[in-house]
């Protein structure tokens, strides 16, 4: 699948490892490019128009008797860190760490910030990284050109995933929400030690795309999160993201992301039962490759159990339950194709709509995507899934947030991303090279398709430092309505340019609502 491609693409262009400790500002480090936090020193690298600082604790390693707890605080050290990417959390092989990890002690964020100068504090971006609540890493996200071109300071983070992140078990106190604390923890971090790197600890926004996009919605209907930014980016995911029966991968039942924390401690107690553990302690004592071996048992977020996630975030956002800022939100317009290799060769598209909607409503779906409007029965079932899964789910909770928000719709449109698979499109993920150096790598493009990263990595900026994407250059970007859905199409000007779109009809959406309401 094109999502495994790009983690293939990221991890061979090679992770650095741990962070290590040097004694003073040498190393080659000036002393200009030393900044103390409130655990002490780091030091930067140069990359670019940039200075980054990686690989910095913010959290104590969450090992032994911390494993499943809120995230503590990091002990301070002396010296100076040096710039160096921090152990990626535990994940299984063929994932951005391409040997997988079994590493605990990986609660790191890397901090990257233009070189020039500024008479003002800059506004801070934090990218919380995507891959299914189960893989991930913030450090394949190298926000260079990001920082120097949008004069903003960037944060990417890790957080525990899976098993790690999102484990359950009766009676422990924040079952399934961890990998949620270590976020709001990374938060923390930045409204204490923002202004060191020259940020702007007031105007903070929020951004990730995937799980990380759903990881943002989550934190805008948290009340924990209160007060630690103060605008949002949701990239190709949402509080009301869910799918339908066999409509991702053949065999999987209709679900979402967030489930009662009761059914995340249910399935706690029957994995420890089969480790022959009948204690929190019992578990806290298992080898980290063990859990390893099941991490992908736990990659829901459970609500309900702690004042992290007291709602699911999709029933909060309907109730009018999140934090008021101003929010971007968007898909890829081809976003399910990324999925469509897990159907095999894909001939018989009418059975696959009958194992999604059920034989009654089949026949409604193959009359409003009949085969004969597409090229492939694949391109078909690729339609269907798109617009069901992703980008109706997302137009659901543009909506539900513009009753109270300014809310920035879009769709990404480039068919031909430099990591997207021939005949694929604009798939899940493939937005990603346009906006960072994934893995620290350029990928080649065409001068239209550096033009319409340039203009993204503007839209963004311009919104982080002021709420409002606009500026010169660049089409107007008006916030959407309630009743449709209107924003951005965002493709290079041999395929049309930026452009006007309205996502609800674009994407069937009053159909969709119709046969089962989305959200």
């Amino acid at each position: 699948m094109t999502k495994k491609r790009l983690l293939a693409i990221v991890a061979a262009a090679g992770l650095a490892a741990a962070g290590t400790l040097v004694s003073g500002a040498g190393a080659g480090h000036a002393a200009e490019h030393v900044v103390r936090t409130d655990a002490g020193r780091v030091a930067a690298r140069s990359v670019g128009d940039a200075l980054v600082y990686d690989g910095i604790p913010y959290a104590a390693p969450p090992t032994g008797a911390l494993r499943w707890k809120a995230p503590q605080p990091v002990q301070p050290w002396s010296g100076v860190r040096e710039s160096k990417v921090g152990s990626v959390c535990a994940q299984q092989p063929n994932s951005e760490a391409p040997d997988g990890s079994v590493a605990e002690d990986c609660l790191y964020l890397n901090v990257t910030t233009p070189t020039a100068s500024s008479t003002k504090p800059r506004a801070v971006v934090v990218w919380i990284p995507g891959g299914g609540f189960f893989s991930g890493a913030g450090s394949s996200y190298e926000a260079s050109k990001f920082a120097a071109r949008g004069d903003v300071v960037v944060v990417t983070v890790n957080y525990r995933l899976g098993i790690f992140g999102f484990f359950g078990y009766p009676g422990l106190p924040g079952s399934g929400t961890f990998g949620l604390q270590d976020q709001q923890a990374a938060l923390r971090w930045v409204q204490r030690n923002a202004s060191a790197f020259g940020g702007d600890p007031r105007n903070v926004t929020v951004a990730g795309e995937s799980a990380g996009g759903m990881s943002v919605c989550a934190q805008l209907t948290s009340p924990t999160a209160s007060g630690l930014f103060a605008k949002a980016i949701m990239q190709s995911g949402s509080c009301a993201f869910n799918w339908a029966d066999n409509s991702q991968y053949p065999g999987q039942t209709a679900d979402s992301p967030w489930v009662p924390v009761s059914r995340t401690q249910a399935n706690g107690k029957e994995w420890a039962a089969g480790k022959n553990c009948t204690t929190i302690e019992c578990l806290r004592g298992l080898k980290a490759d063990v859990l390893v071996d099941d991490l992908l048992q736990f990659t829901q977020i459970g609500y309900g159990g702690s004042p992290v996630v007291p709602l699911s975030p999709a029933k909060a956002l309907r109730a009018g339950l999140f934090h008021r800022v101003p929010i971007i939100s968007g898909n890829n317009h081809d976003e399910a194709n990324g999925w469509l290799a897990a159907f095999g060769d894909i001939k018989d598209y009418p059975a696959l709509v009958r194992n999604m909607v059920g034989a009654q409503k089949a026949a409604e779906v193959l009359r409003h995507y009949p085969q004969t409007s597409y090229e492939s029965p694949a391109a078909a079932w690729g339609a269907v899934t798109t617009d069901r899964i992703w980008s109706c789910t997302q137009v659901a909770a543009d909506r539900q947030a513009a009753r109270k928000v300014p809310v920035y719709a879009y769709e990404f449109a480039d068919k031909h991303s430099p990591i997207a698979a021939p005949g694929l499109g604009a798939a899940h993920a493939m937005e990603l090279p346009y906006l960072f150096r994934l893995g620290g790598y350029d990928f080649p493009m065409s001068e239209t398709q550096q033009r319409l990263s340039n203009q993204m990595i503007d839209y963004w900026t311009a919104f982080a430092r002021t709420g409002n994407p606009n500026g010169p250059d660049r089409p107007q970007w008006s916030p959407t309505g309630v009743r449709t859905v209107d924003g951005l199409s965002l493709a290079p000007t041999d395929q049309g340019g930026i452009k006007r779109v309205n996502l609800t009809t674009e994407h069937q959406c009053g159909f969709w609502s119709d046969l089962s309401t989305p959200a």
